[in-house]
């Protein structure tokens, strides 16, 4: 294990101490960073008792499954992966500032249908202290449905969510956030099954062919492709040759119109259009 601060150690330590009062618990597993250090916690401190649950569905991004899958597997935590049917609900297709209310309404819902089979008494997710300064639809849905969350309750930033990470040796420490494939089609779009899988083999293109990370292609009105991309990565993807190639595959792909965000990649960015009122 890598060594931490000893600040970090005490959180840790109250993270193990919370986990292991709780009982039999079961973690909303996406795979990703928050939810990884989560399931380690759980595992570390709750043994057989705890199981780590991954909801499939359109939204997730191609390799998130399988990614999850090894990691579950890394840990030695009991995996669980389980259909959702956010895409059969009207409020969630609509896609109105608060979808992930929706999306996580259906989450919690079918974990807690599972929960006798299950065996577990409690339900956990990964939410951390910055996520409180964002816009959050589905942290009403978790406490609408008792859900906790750990690693906010002993006030583990993300930061310290990502050190943790490191000093349990897990592959995700400095793994880009990769929220589901619905928050980039522009609010008012309605979400379909296609439009999240144009996203999807768009993104995977960018990845595949350029070796991108941290980057986002959002689905805007009008079949408008926009490009958050590495600002530093500009001038070798807009050399004439690679400007063209990719502007084919978006065009292949369904899109009709394709421009570059000059601002760069930056997360949450279609929240950047909700006006004061909304965010609460």
């Amino acid at each position: 294990m890598n060594p931490i601060a000893s600040e970090l150690a005490l959180k840790r330590d109250q993270l193990l101490a919370l986990l292991s009062g709780l009982g039999r618990v079961a973690v909303a597993f996406s795979g990703g960073i928050d939810s990884t250090v989560v399931a380690q916690a759980a595992h570390l401190a709750c043994g057989d008792a705890a199981v780590a649950v991954t909801a499939s569905s359109a939204s997730l991004a191609s390799g998130e499954l399988d990614d999850a899958r090894q990691i579950a597997s890394q840990i030695g935590i009991r995996h669980l992966v389980i259909e959702t049917r956010e895409f059969e609900s009207p409020d969630y297709l609509k896609n109105a500032p608060n979808r992930c209310y929706f999306c996580k309404t259906e989450l919690y819902n079918r974990l807690e249908e599972l929960a006798p089979r299950l065996g577990v008494d409690v339900l956990l997710n990964g939410a951390n202290v910055d996520d409180q300064g964002d816009w959050r639809p589905g942290m009403r849905a978790a406490s609408e449905h008792a859900v906790r969350s750990p690693l906010l309750e002993v006030g583990l930033t993300k930061a310290e969510v990502r050190e943790l990470a490191r000093h349990w040796g897990l592959p995700t420490w400095d793994k880009p956030a990769s929220p589901c494939l619905s928050s980039r089609i522009a609010y008012g779009l309605e979400v379909t099954p296609e439009r999240v899988a144009r996203v999807d083999q768009a993104e995977l293109f960018l990845k595949r062919e350029y070796g991108l990370r941290e980057f986002r292609v959002r689905h805007e009105a009008n079949d408008l492709a926009r490009l958050e991309l590495p600002l530093e990565e500009l001038p070798r993807l807009l050399n004439p040759e690679t400007r063209q190639r990719i502007t084919c595959r978006m065009h292949e792909l369904g899109f009709k119109y394709v421009t570059l965000d000059l601002e760069g990649f930056r997360s949450g960015s279609m929240n950047a259009g909700l006006p004061l009122v909304e965010l609460g």
